[in-house]
Formats: C-alpha cells, structure tokens, sequence
C-alpha cells in the first residue's frame, strides 16, 4: 500500500474512531506527509509497511533544526500513532517509532492578564463601530467562560439557553460541556444578536452559528486571534496575548478567588486534571493557603 493511500485510511481512523479535532487531524497527516515527502526527496525504497527506524531518525533530526521542541515533539507523537495505526490494520507487526524519544519539555507556565488589564482592553471597544457589539461580546465569553478558539467560532444559537444562563460547548474529541453563562456574556451576546446579527444576510450554511463575519459567514481561527491583537494593541498592551491568554487569565483569576481544582477541571474541559494544576504555578498565594489550612501545625 502507497504512502497516500495509507495516510487517507489513518486520516479517517483519526477522525471518526479516535474522536480528534480537525485541527489535530490536520497537523498529524501533515507530520506523515513530511515523512512521506522526506522518503521521496531522498530515493528511500520504503513504504508504509518496510520503513525503518534509521529513516525516521533522520526525519526527526532534519526537521530539527527548522522547527521548535513543541512542533518536534507533536510530529513524533504522530508518527508513533501513524505506525500504531498500521499494527491496528494488520499492515505490519512491529513500529519502527517505538525507541524514538519525544524532545524533553519544560513545563511553561501560561500567560495571562491581570483583571485591570482586562478591563482595560474590554473598555477599548468601540461600540459605535460596526462590529463593536460582536467584538465585545467574543471577549466577554472568552473571558467569562474560558473558551478555545475552536469552540468559539463553532458556538452556535442553539447551544445558548439564556433562561438558564447556560451555554454548551464542543470541545476537544468532540466532547460536550455545559458552563454558565455569565451576567456581561449574556448581555453583550443577547445585544449582537437582537440589534446587530438580525440586520446580516446571512449564509445557509452558517444560520445557527453566533459569531459571524461582515458577509455573514462563520469567523476563522485567525480572524479571533486578529481581533484580540487589535484590541490589546489598541489600548497599550505591551504583553503578546492570543484568544488563549484570556482562557488561560479566566481558569487563574477563579482560582485566586478560592475555586477549587477540580470545578476549574470541569469548566476548562480538561480531560487530566495534571493539566488544570499548571495554574497553580502561578498563584503563590493559592499554595500558601493550602499549606495554611490543612497542614496540621498551621491549625
């Protein structure tokens, strides 16, 4: 079986039996076809079924030098599942990928903002300008619930319920969750669609989605993170934020303020809670609390 052919089958596999976000499905079968490009661009006799350890080794260290630990460590992980894959459909009996060590990561603690700063960018919105309305209510539940991008732009009418102050998102893998609707989220939302969003000529395809862009399709990734950049830039923000940065500020801010790890978790959509204690790196006082109330000689 061809290098194309294969990599069809475990896009598939990727996306229907593992359950995983188009954008992982995407960075993966990138990471193969890199392999499969490498294989050919060097005359390596190799498919899918015979590829050796030594070829993927010299992969791995070629990209090396153009790419990040990050971006390294992510396209071994995909051709460890790419080989695991073809154990899985029985096209050969061993992976080559197997003795192959991800690049060692340090843990790197999240940026965030601080509550003025917040206000600051949020304050910075221009509601007398077109897309002012819709612009505020992004960054209210950005911040407000703790969004990623991806759940977002795919926010639709029909997972809002304002009477419960609810909202249900579609996370990674496609797993569902409720988080509460906050009182300025729900304000600035019910404004957008009521005063500004009736008013567009929207497209067939995107009728149920909430955010919407100037031709009344759904907004991009890159069209979130370019409304934040403007908006931060806008009033001073020095600090080099993405839509990420208010997740990362609304899961530190209500730990600060006394939630507990595992209700952050829930809120968050972390499968581990490992995850959701990297904010604990960032509040000292958080542990000094800890440490205060249940070690017995602090009592």
């Amino acid at each position: 079986m061809d290098w194309k052919t294969i990599i069809l089958d475990y896009e598939f596999y990727l996306r229907i039996e593992r359950g995983l976000s188009t954008n992982t499905v995407k960075n993966y079968s990138l990471d193969i076809n890199g392999l499969a490009n490498f294989i050919s661009e060097h005359n390596i006799r190799q498919k899918p079924r015979d590829c050796t350890k030594d070829t993927i080794q010299q992969y791995i260290y070629q990209q090396s030098k153009f790419i990040s630990s990050n971006s390294q460590a992510r396209r071994v992980s995909a051709v460890k599942s790419f080989f695991n894959f073809l154990i899985f459909e029985n096209v050969r009996g061993d992976s080559p990928a197997d003795l192959i060590e991800r690049p060692k990561l340090g843990r790197k603690l999240p940026s965030t903002l601080n509550l003025m700063e917040i206000k600051k960018i949020i304050g910075g919105v221009e509601l007398n300008k077109p897309h002012g309305y819709r612009n505020r209510a992004i960054i209210e539940i950005l911040y407000g619930s703790g969004l990623r991008v991806s759940e977002l732009v795919n926010l639709t009418l029909s997972n809002i319920f304002f009477e419960e102050d609810i909202i249900r998102v579609t996370g990674k893998g496609d797993k569902q969750r409720l988080i509460p609707l906050g009182s300025y989220s729900k304000k600035y939302i019910q404004i957008y669609i009521n005063e500004i969003r009736v008013l567009k000529k929207i497209k067939k395809e995107d009728n149920d989605v909430l955010f919407l862009n100037r031709n009344g399709k759904k907004l991009t990734r890159a069209m979130i993170f370019t409304i934040i950049r403007k908006s931060s830039k806008k009033v001073g923000i020095k600090k080099r934020i993405s839509p990420h940065t208010f997740r990362h500020s609304f899961a530190s801010h209500l730990l600060e303020n006394g939630a507990d790890l595992r209700s952050i978790q829930v809120l968050m959509g972390h499968e581990s809670i490992t995850t959701t204690e990297i904010y604990t790196h960032l509040d000292n006082k958080f542990l000094k609390n800890v440490l205060e109330k249940f070690h017995p000689r602090n009592k």
